[in-house]
């Protein structure tokens, strides 16, 4: 049976966490098979693997940018149209994302199958993780068809208020994922193409489970879906590429000036690769519960401006960092109290290890800034405003990332440590940015994005 949520009433509070719990569930789900991916592989084969799944790991993530832009420019248009009650738009929405995104995953994968030995070189990737990562990367590739399909069949359940539904598909892919893992690189000893091939797997069946679930369901949802629908509409396309535009930017930007930051840690050796892939790892589960509050809250905020609550929306905005400051600071407790076991799930190598516990300062700024970031994020999101998107995309994702890495680790002589420094200070960014927009009141005066 599918679940949707009317935000426009009832406890902000009880919404918040009913919504985001699912969504939360959702990315620790995914994190896991990430992770699941990691730690075999760092045992099995040790911080060669590590590295060669660290590394295609930041290129096939990076590959995903427009498809984490655009979806969630199609949840916010969503969101919007519910909240305002234009539901006899969604149908067209819904299949001109559809036919947008599909095309360009198609593109985006032939493209990058003849590009992959350019990442490998752009990446500073060691001779001796090359072949594997290069394994790792073209299997990954050949999955973005499913990562961009299971995207905008998320955007659109979420966007509509049903945030469960797709946690059942990621729960499904996650086991199966996990399973693969073992199959295919403990029993077959395929090693890190093996673990790629798990992953695209598993996503295909999230996406397949989505589409037919998303058709099956249409009525309880309250949508129609037709096959015109998918023909473009100037009209729809003008809005997504408004809003997604500057959202696929942002996304872009902040994963270039990533993978700046990690080639360069890369340049210092196998054991500063092995141990930035851990902090990515870690960082990211700083970041799956940033994203759930992130795309709770700018759901959330969608509807209410669509339906103009705009009273309801500093309530959501609260509600969302005391969500993040609790969790963060649980995990940064966790980091600190018990470092030798939490990098010890991941490799054995004493010197990987021993690098990794250099972080220990570094993960307390990243979970504070994760914390601080993904609230605001949700305001901006959920208004729909796509020029605050844009500057976010300018100084998050290029000018503060890029220049702060410059400055801790050649400038300031920090070593490769010095740009993951970088990295974490940019991630304050939205939150200062936010802020103004949010004491400036202007969130008030327009809805973004809302079709006449």
């Amino acid at each position: 049976m599918a679940r949707t949520m009317d935000f426009t009433k009832g406890s902000i509070s009880k919404q918040m966490f009913e919504f985001a719990t699912p969504l939360f569930l959702s990315n620790m789900l995914q994190a896991v098979y990430n992770i699941a991916d990691m730690a075999i592989i760092g045992n099995v084969i040790g911080k060669v693997g590590l590295s060669a799944v660290a590394i295609g790991g930041d290129i096939a993530h990076f590959l995903t940018f427009l498809a984490m832009g655009f979806s969630s420019a199609g949840q916010i248009i969503v969101a919007q149209h519910v909240g305002a009650g234009h539901r006899d738009k969604l149908g067209r929405i819904i299949g001109n994302l559809f036919s947008f995104l599909l095309g360009i995953s198609l593109i985006l994968t032939l493209v990058c199958y003849f590009l992959c030995p350019y990442f490998l070189s752009l990446m500073n990737t060691p001779k001796e993780a090359w072949d594997m990562t290069l394994d790792y990367v073209i299997i990954s590739i050949l999955g973005v068809f499913f990562i961009y399909g299971y995207n905008v069949v998320s955007a659109v359940l979420r966007g509509i208020g049903d945030s469960k539904d797709p946690f059942i598909f990621v729960a499904t892919a996650a086991i199966v994922n996990v399973i693969l893992d073992v199959l295919f690189i403990v029993v077959f000893k395929w090693s890190v193409f093996g673990a790629g091939l798990a992953t695209v797997i598993s996503q295909g069946i999230s996406f397949i489970w989505g589409i037919i679930f998303l058709f099956k369901k249409q009525k309880e949802l309250n949508i129609e879906l037709k096959l015109q629908h998918l023909l473009f509409d100037r009209e729809i396309i003008g809005l997504l590429l408004k809003l997604g535009i500057p959202m696929a930017i942002k996304s872009a930007s902040i994963h270039l000036s990533k993978l700046f930051v990690n080639s360069s840690v890369n340049y210092y050796g196998i054991i500063a690769s092995g141990a930035s892939g851990i902090e990515a790892k870690l960082n990211m589960l700083a970041n799956l519960i940033a994203n759930a509050v992130n795309v709770s809250s700018s759901t959330m905020v969608g509807q209410n401006i669509g339906a103009e609550k705009y009273d309801r929306v500093p309530k959501i905005i609260l509600a969302a960092f005391s969500i993040t400051f609790t969790a963060d600071l649980i995990l940064i407790t966790l980091i600190i109290s018990f470092p030798k076991f939490i990098f010890g799930i991941f490799t054995s190598d004493s010197e990987v290890i021993g690098a990794c516990f250099q972080m220990l300062p570094l993960f307390v700024a990243l979970f504070l800034a994760s914390a601080l970031r993904s609230p605001s994020n949700g305001l901006i999101d959920g208004t729909g405003n796509f020029k605050l998107n844009f500057l976010v995309a300018i100084l998050d994702g290029i000018i503060n990332r890029i220049g702060f890495a410059i400055l801790f680790g050649k400038v300031l002589n920090w070593g490769w440590i010095g740009y993951l420094w970088g990295d974490a200070v940019a991630g304050f960014t939205p939150f200062f940015i936010g802020l103004v927009y949010f004491l400036s009141n202007r969130w008030k005066t327009r809805k973004y994005i809302i079709s006449k």
